[in-house]
């Protein structure tokens, strides 16, 4: 394995780079799955039945806390990259770990939220408005569950093997995924619970 001292170790091989290029291209195939479930949303969105809108619905105030921590998570995996870049193997684990937690306690208030959904007799089978938005929470939900079992097991083979071509690179690719999931995001926070509300 040859490697290439003068690029970030992330990409210092040809099958690291071939990786990201590769990550990128499945980046590029979960876009058409979110616009998908959006699309159907906006489709949706004023096929209340006999369920709630989103108006009566919506507390910003949990929102904003999901944002908050899932916006500073995509701050903190950048801290571990940069640690990562430049050897900082606690560093990178101390901001790998807070990341993590702060995905879970976006997982753990997301969770709340739909328990408080249900127990307001707002279902999936309620109404179109509820059934897409449960499934376009509830997908962004399970990456973001997905990743924190990720991001576990990243850091069990930071813990073991240290920083190495193999770990930078598995790092890399998962905040790549991470800052994803921010951006999609970002999009739920605008385009159904802000204007949800208006």
């Amino acid at each position: 394995m040859k490697i290439d001292a003068s690029k970030p170790l992330e990409y210092s091989t040809e099958e690291n780079s071939n990786k990201i290029f590769g990550f990128w291209v499945f980046l590029g195939a979960e876009i058409p799955l979110f616009a998908t479930l959006f699309t159907v949303y906006f489709v949706m969105v004023n096929r209340y039945a006999s369920g709630p809108s989103g108006s009566e619905l919506f507390e910003i105030g949990p929102v904003l806390m999901e944002t908050f921590l899932l916006l500073s998570s995509s701050f903190t995996i950048g801290l571990a990259v940069h640690a990562m870049r430049h050897g900082y193997k606690k560093a990178m684990m101390v901001f790998m770990a807070i990341t993590l937690v702060m995905g879970l306690a976006f997982v753990g208030i997301e969770i709340d939220e739909f328990f408080t959904y249900v127990h307001e007799g707002a279902t999936l089978q309620t109404s179109g408005f509820l059934s897409s938005l449960f499934i376009l929470l509830g997908t962004h939900g399970l990456h973001v569950s997905f990743g924190l079992l990720w991001g576990i097991g990243i850091m069990i083979q930071l813990w073991k093997r240290g920083i190495t071509p193999a770990t930078a690179n598995k790092t890399f690719i998962f905040s790549l995924f991470w800052h994803f999931l921010d951006v999609v995001w970002i999009f739920i926070f605008s385009f159904v619970y802000l204007k949800g509300l208006m």
